[in-house]
């Protein structure tokens, strides 16, 4: 972790001028150099955002594009969720799935712009394989193109949100997973209703090339509403509050959508997608593990890879994601429990030998206002 780029390899992103101009610190994310907090510290941006507003760049997302006659229906046939539920001008969550495993490739956002147009938002570190397992099946006349670094992405998450991007000149109040095809100063931006914090708010695509002038006035926009820029540290501790999985760490090639209880991100009743077969038998049969929650009922602050334990003697599995929640100033963290564990037990985890008490709880952690208008 650093001020600047400890590593030249890594990507960065159109404004990573402006992070270093802010005294942000950095961190290596998925092969590039992202904004991890500012001098506000991730407590401060934390609160912004879930009782103001928030500003994040997000631009290491990917960024790819299956287009040509029969687009949607491919991506509806290869992706878990059911693409004929939404109509040019909407988004959906889904999955990425391998076929023979039902594990997760990636999580992803589609954008449906049309029947011949699909643009996908995919995980930093596995844009190349989604895009990779997309152009392997592809039929004749669909072209999938990898635009990771053509575009940038900026989130402005908080109930205030409305009030920045007005400000600016962007749309706002279309419904929840929808975007709209707007302009800022001549160029191009998708506005779309959606986020990874669990409070109102919008993440906006633009062009690289535009990405440092709407920057700017999204900080000149937001200074009123005391609105912060905020760093991967906080958008961590947001999604954790939510109980949102993060890919690597909830989800992986190891874990399937039923394993972590993203069933309702799955179309059961298409006849086709990746993982399709071994998904349904894993349904009916039952899961080993479900990804449930972890609440402290002491002070002690879970992290990845820390033990837990129904006793000292029956070790269960391992913490995926655990932080401590400025919300409910309480440790909270997430892990993929066998099943036949009680949904409200008590377990223990080992804190550098330290057992800790937790309390299992299904997530979300705080309540969420995401779909409020």
């Amino acid at each position: 972790m650093s001020s600047a780029p400890h590593d030249s390899a890594l990507l960065t992103s159109p404004v990573h001028d402006r992070h270093v101009a802010l005294g942000a610190k950095f961190a290596e994310f998925g092969g590039w150099s992202m904004p991890l907090e500012y001098p506000s510290g991730v407590v401060q941006e934390h609160t912004a955002v879930r009782n103001g507003v928030g500003l994040f760049d997000v631009s290491h997302l990917g960024k790819a594009v299956v287009s040509g006659p029969g687009a949607a229906a491919y991506v509806n046939a290869t992706l878990t969720n059911d693409v004929g539920r939404i109509a040019p001008g909407q988004a959906q969550y889904t999955l990425c799935c391998d076929d023979e495993t039902g594990g997760v490739v990636d999580d992803l956002i589609v954008y449906l712009r049309s029947d011949e147009r699909v643009l996908l938002v995919p995980n930093a570190a596995n844009t190349a394989e989604v895009v990779r397992r997309l152009r392997a099946t592809a039929p004749a006349g669909v072209e999938v193109t990898d635009h990771h670094r053509e575009h940038a992405i900026f989130a402005v998450q908080g109930p205030l949100s409305d009030e920045v991007l007005d400000a600016v000149g962007l749309p706002t109040g279309h419904p929840y997973m929808s975007f709209a095809e707007a302009e800022h100063a001549g160029a191009p931006v998708v506005v779309c209703r959606s986020g990874y914090t669990g409070e109102k708010g919008y993440e906006l695509i633009v062009p690289s090339a535009a990405a440092g002038q709407l920057w700017d006035a999204l900080v000149v926009a937001g200074a009123p509403h005391g609105m912060l820029a905020c760093g991967l540290g906080a958008r961590d501790t947001l999604r954790t509050e939510m109980g949102y999985p993060l890919h690597g760490q909830d989800i992986s090639l190891d874990v399937t959508p039923v394993q972590a209880r993203l069933g309702w991100a799955v179309g059961w009743g298409k006849e086709q997608f990746w993982g399709r077969s071994v998904l349904l038998a894993e349904k009916e049969a039952g899961p080993r593990r479900l990804l449930r929650g972890l609440r402290a009922v002491g002070r002690g602050i879970p992290r990845p890879g820390m033990q837990v334990s129904l006793t000292p003697d029956v070790p269960l599995c391992e913490i995926t994601s655990g932080t401590f929640s400025p919300t409910l100033r309480k440790g909270i963290g997430l892990a993929l429990v066998p099943t036949m564990v009680a949904p409200d037990a008590e377990v223990t985890v080992d804190i550098r030998g330290r057992r800790e008490v937790f309390q299992l709880v299904r997530p979300p952690f705080v309540h969420p206002s995401v779909r409020e208008a």
